[in-house]
């Protein structure tokens, strides 16, 4: 690997921060969510959102409670202007909600812009944006620092001229790629857009500092946030923005080490799309707040719905992996996991019980959930999936919390050894309908039976007498008798332990009384004529 052409990021930008504050820090609140999914994320497609998909994707942003959505790029495309148009003509946002668009700082795309949203009665903020750092001034602008900057200024001017004087209109700036602009200079470029647009508390100036293309790790960016958050002019008629890409795979901790930092705004897409490896994903950081005890103000208690409706617009899959929203996040196969979790689940409802508090009013400490996957939509049917992978608990939980049963422990070791033959053979996962049929084989009596005739009114006893008459010599261990709250089924089930001279089995019956569960375990007994004498 050529590592030799690549220059650390600290050669490049020195970021003179002399005391960090934020390591210190702590996240209390949510800050300002702002999806870019309609821009951004949209011109990172391969097919871009027809207008259809467009406002679907905008209703559920509004639904999902954002009040600060970029919804497009007017003066790139026919189609985003009439977008744009299409929101203030039909009222699609509600009162409360701001919507931003896109320009860069050149005057007929700035006047093509304003145009996109004169008349829209909500607040608008008129984004836009220059790259600043080095090598695009070079090779991309062929400005120098000076030409640059003036430059943006000339665009603040047009966007003051154009739209200045509209009462719900603000000011947004972008120096693009920020994180490789050297900390004077973009420092500079910053405070002349607040003085050229008076920024004040009342009618503030979001500046937006972009991570365009992760270089460094996060601390790296925390650092250069704080450093504008602390020298800003103006700062507090300044709202202080994030827009992390991901190009790192660390997107999420430079956007949350940025807030630590001051920033207030975060920019991003709601599963993480966008350019090269995407921006900064909205959903795990405002769910990695929920797991930490902070409202995100963001509602994703229907998840899969939120999915759906994403993998529609975009046409991109979400991965099964992902954070919170995967298909599989809340799945164990293993067995040491799917035993701890069983058993936090059991601990919670027992705690709720003692407490006497519904289950959701309590703490949440379960092994392996980081959170309950009841607070997104999700239901328990698949926290624990069986394959190879799996044990005893994982098994007992499929049956119990599928079927009612509640497996005694030594019977759980037991049926564990047969559900990992099958999965040996199948090489397949095995669904709690296969479990209960593969149970039913190996411990229940089938139509099949061969046998003694047992009396459905018979005792225990006398079953175990009538084995024995038939040459069934038995020596019962344990019976375990258990209600079963499940409809459709038999509201009584028995686990038999006994002894030939093979060594220990299990039989299982169920009936609707207890003694009829266990005549009909002492039946599965009989099943087979490989009981010997002991």
């Amino acid at each position: 690997m050529p590592s030799h052409r690549y220059r650390d990021v600290y050669q490049r930008v020195s970021v003179p921060v002399t005391e960090r504050h934020w390591p210190a820090n702590r996240i209390t609140a949510a800050p300002l969510w702002v999806p870019v999914d309609l821009r951004d994320g949209n011109q990172a497609l391969a097919e871009p959102m027809d207008p259809e998909r467009k406002r679907r994707f905008f209703e559920l942003l509004v639904a999902m409670g954002y009040k600060e959505i970029e919804v497009g790029y007017p003066s790139a495309s026919q189609t985003d202007f009439d977008f744009v148009r299409l929101i203030g003509s039909q009222r699609l946002a509600p009162a409360d909600v701001t919507i931003v668009v896109f320009t860069p700082a050149r005057r007929d795309l700035i006047e093509r812009t304003v145009e996109s949203v004169r008349g829209i009665p909500n607040d608008v903020v008129i984004h836009m944006y220059t790259a600043t750092a080095p090598t695009w001034r070079d090779v991309v602008l062929g400005k120098s620092r000076a030409e640059l900057a003036e430059l943006i200024t000339a665009g603040g001017r047009d966007v003051l001229e154009l739209a200045g004087d509209m009462p719900n209109v603000r000011f947004q700036f972008s120096p693009e790629v920020f994180m490789l602009t050297e900390p004077d200079f973009v420092l500079d470029v910053c405070d002349r857009m607040t003085t050229l647009w008076n920024a004040t508390p009342e009618r503030p100036v979001t500046l937006n500092l972009p991570a365009t293309v992760e270089v460094a790790t996060p601390n790296v960016y925390a650092d250069q946030i704080e450093y504008m958050h602390q020298n800003l002019a103006r700062r507090e008629s300044v709202i202080l923005s994030v827009h992390p890409h991901n190009d790192r795979g660390t997107g999420i901790a430079c956007a949350e080490l940025a807030v630590l930092a001051g920033a207030q705004r975060v920019e991003g897409c709601v599963f993480g799309n966008g350019e090269r490896t995407g921006n900064v994903d909205l959903a795990t950081l405002a769910l990695n707040l929920h797991a930490q005890g902070v409202n995100p103000m963001i509602d994703f208690s229907d998840i899969d719905e939120v999915r759906r409706t994403v993998e529609y617009c975009t046409r991109l899959p979400v991965h099964e992996r992902h954070p919170y929203a995967g298909d599989l996040v809340y799945t164990a196969y293993s067995g040491t996991h799917q035993d701890a979790i069983k058993k936090g689940f059991a601990e919670h409802r027992e705690r709720a019980v003692r407490l006497e508090q519904p289950e959701r009013e309590i703490p949440w400490e379960v092994p392996y959930l980081p959170i309950d996957p009841a607070d997104v939509g999700r239901t328990y049917d698949a926290v624990i999936r069986v394959n190879s992978q799996s044990g005893k608990g994982g098994i007992a939980y499929l049956l119990q919390s599928e079927y009612g049963l509640e497996l005694p422990r030594r019977l759980q070791i037991d049926f564990a050894r047969h559900v990992q033959r099958h999965t040996d053979r199948t090489g397949t996962e095995v669904s709690a309908r296969t479990l209960w049929e593969l149970f039913c084989e190996v411990y229940a009596a089938g139509s099949n039976l061969t046998g003694p005739e047992i009396p459905d009114d018979a005792t225990v006893e006398e079953a175990i007498d009538a084995l024995a008459a038939d040459g069934f010599l038995v020596e019962v261990l344990s019976v375990t008798q258990q209600t079963v709250d499940r409809a459709g089924s038999a509201p009584s089930a028995t686990y038999l332990e006994y002894r030939t001279g093979d060594g220990v089995a299990w039989a299982f019956g169920t009936g609707e009384t207890a003694s009829g569960a266990t005549i009909a375990a002492v039946r599965a007994v009989a099943r087979t004529r490989a009981a010997v004498l002991i």
